[in-house]
């Protein structure tokens, strides 16, 4: 498992960085496939004391399964145990819903290891379908022509194709009210 972490308006320290490395290494207990940990620790400038400190941590798995979370707090500890505890449901959630695919498939879980000492303590949950399909063109422009576009829309994202590497991407609003832009590789 590769483990990286970045620090932004915060310098990490070696004690922070073991506190990290012990905390992560438990989630390959519960997702034996892990390939990549990515935690990203910022302190944000807010009014609010309680969410200055910032811990995300984005997981990979061998499949390409990515999991994400985030979390605040006054101190940085406090943040990273919210964010592990957060990323702990999320994998219980994900693995509830293979188990229950396979089940519904008919087959058996494939056996990755020993087993996980995972209870589902998640009530059954709908099947998610798409209710609604969309078609519509795409058109070739720089990512800034592109937020201009959406803005324009007033929506959260923009779907348009980048001359730049041309290929498909994706313009998004991020919480902080900065963009991002997710450009797809093939693996």
């Amino acid at each position: 498992m590769e483990l990286l972490i970045n620090g932004r308006n915060l310098k990490v320290t070696q004690r922070l960085e073991n506190y990290v490395q012990k905390k992560t290494v438990k989630l390959d207990r519960y997702m034996p496939n892990l390939v990549k940990v990515h935690v990203d620790l910022s302190e944000e400038n807010t009014r609010s004391a309680t969410h200055r400190q910032v811990a995300q941590i984005t997981i990979r798995d061998d499949r390409g399964t990515i999991l994400r979370a985030e979390e605040n707090s006054s101190d940085m500890f406090a943040a990273i145990d919210a964010v592990i505890d957060k990323l702990h449901r999320q994998i219980k959630r994900y693995r509830g819903k293979r188990r229950r695919k396979w089940r519904n498939v008919g087959g058996e879980e494939p056996i990755l290891g020993e087993p996980l000492p995972i209870e589902d303590e998640y009530e059954e949950e709908e099947e998610q379908t798409i209710t609604r399909y969309k078609r519509f063109p795409v058109h070739p422009m720089p990512p800034e022509e592109a937020i201009e576009q959406m803005e324009l829309l007033g929506h959260d994202f923009f779907i348009f194709l980048n001359p730049d590497d041309n290929a498909v991407n994706v313009l998004y609003k991020r919480h902080d009210l900065s963009y991002g832009l997710l450009q797809p590789e093939l693996d």
